[in-house]
Parts: C-alpha cells; sequence; structure tokens
C-alpha cells in the first residue's frame, strides 16, 4: 500500500497530470457555455438580432469560443510544463514571417469570414451559388462556409478566401415563353395573362407577372414572366411553371415552336 501511496503522490505531482486537469476542465467549461449559449438562444427575450442574422452571429461566436479556448489551455499548459510564455510571445515575432506565409490562407479565410457578417454579404439560411453549386448556407466559420447543394443534398465546405467566387441567389425566377410568329400577340399575351394565373396557383409560389417580350428569336416571339418564390424551391418552381406553360399553351390551341429547314429543290 505504501509503495502505491508513493506512485500516486509522485504522479500528483508532475506536470502530466495537471496538464491533463488543465484540458478536461477547459474542456468542460467550453461545453458548459455552449450549451447555455443554445439555450439561452431559445429564448425569444434573450435575441439581439432577429432571423438569419441572428443565427449566423450565434454560430459564429461558439467558433470564436471554441478558438478561444483552445489558445488560452495551450498556452496554460505550456507554462505549468516549464516553459515561459511571455518569452514563446516576445520570440514569435522572429519567425513572424515565415509563420506569417504559412498561415497566410488561414489568415485570409478568418478575415474573409469576418467581412461576411460585417458587410451582410449572406446569412446563414440564405441560396447561394459557387461555381455549379447552388445550395443553402449551413455554416458561416471563421475558415469556411458550409452550404448544402439543393438538388443532391451533399454539403459543400468553402474556404472563406473564395467569397467573391460566391454568389447570392436572388428569389425570382425568369422565364420566357417561345409564341410562333403566326400567332397574332393579342392572342399571345392572352395565353401569357392565363399562364401567369395558373403558375400563382402552384407550390411555393409568392408572386408571378407579365413583363413584356424578350427576344424575337429565329423561331418564336418570346415572352417573358417574372415568378417570385421560396429560394429554397427555385428548381421545382421552374419545373411547374415550364409544365404550366405546356399545358396553357395547348389549351389556347397553340404548338410549342421549333426551329425547321426548308428544303427547295429546283
Amino acid at each position: 500500500m505504501e509503495k502505491i501511496k508513493n506512485v500516486i503522490d509522485n504522479l500528483m505531482k508532475t506536470e502530466l497530470l495537471a496538464s491533463i486537469i488543465i484540458i478536461f476542465v477547459s474542456t468542460f467549461l467550453y461545453r458548459a457555455i455552449s450549451y447555455i449559449l443554445k439555450k439561452s438562444e431559445k429564448r425569444d427575450g434573450f435575441k439581439l438580432f432577429t432571423g438569419k442574422k441572428s443565427e449566423t452571429y450565434i454560430k459564429l461566436t461558439r467558433s470564436l469560443i471554441r478558438y478561444g479556448f483552445i489558445l488560452v489551455t495551450a498556452l496554460i499548459v505550456l507554462q505549468v510544463n516549464g516553459i515561459d510564455v511571455s518569452s514563446v510571445l516576445a520570440g514569435v515575432g522572429i519567425f513572424g514571417v515565415v509563420f506569417g506565409f504559412a498561415i497566410q490562407d488561414w489568415i485570409k479565410d478568418v478575415i474573409r469570414g469576418t467581412s461576411i457578417l460585417s458587410d451582410n454579404y449572406f446569412s446563414v439560411g440564405d441560396i447561394v451559388k459557387y461555381k455549379d453549386i447552388e445550395g443553402k448556407v449551413l455554416v458561416i466559420g471563421l475558415k469556411t462556409t458550409k452550404i448544402q447543394d439543393l438538388k443532391t443534398g451533399y454539403i459543400k465546405s468553402i474556404a472563406n478566401r473564395n467569397i467573391e467566387e460566391i454568389d447570392v441567389v436572388s428569389n425570382l425566377v425568369y422565364i420566357n415563353i417561345p409564341m410562333p410568329y403566326e400567332v397574332n400577340v393579342k392572342k399571345a399575351e392572352k395565353t401569357v395573362v392565363d399562364i401567369v394565373n395558373s403558375v400563382l396557383q402552384n407550390n411555393y409560389v409568392t408572386g408571378c407577372r407579365y413583363i413584356g417580350v424578350n427576344e424575337l428569336a429565329d423561331s418564336s416571339i418570346n415572352y417573358c414572366i417574372e415568378i417570385s418564390c421560396d429560394q429554397n424551391y427555385k428548381l421545382q418552381v421552374r419545373r411547374d411553371a415550364l409544365r404550366t406553360i405546356l399545358v396553357e399553351m395547348d389549351n389556347n390551341g397553340i404548338n410549342v415552336p421549333y426551329k425547321q429547314i426548308d428544303v427547295h429543290n429546283k
């Protein structure tokens, strides 16, 4: 028993055990604060912002707290293990240039992540387009922004330094309705009005209006309509609208025009 007691006493004096305790306490505190924030956010009176902006700031705050705890814990552990933290911090300047080059992409991500919020470029819940992906913003972190592809449901992580390549998608859908040149304007526009009224009955559509002739194409006159809708269902709204166009054109006895080639024999 005496030997066991001596081993335990020696263990209690080691820096290793102190480091483990510090890490454990830090982890516990971080999880406790995250839990309190999550619970408090559900109370209506606690919210400093409303809607998407509130959710964005809450998630960024959690990210900042996490990085803060990691940094402080690392410094305390170094101090406990006999490393002079003040000397380490002072010596950082010597390797600052090399270190800066090594983490320049990380710094760019953090700066861009901050600018997303300060400029209110987009928020959690917005629909954005990145290259060929159109998706919903799930998380805005210090380093990355995560979006969920509306087509596949896959989650894409985008480095914040690539913010210039992200476009915020509007809630408007523009569709050309091709009418044959043989159909007079009055009949064509009456059909377009029928299409607008039918599109308004479709799911997720909040508004629809005829905005005029958009193009005199090779084989058709294109009349344009503007549809406002829930951003999350833009693809489905477009599909439903195209079907509605076909149905209403058929109801009005109008065939969808297509390119034809006339061949003349001498």
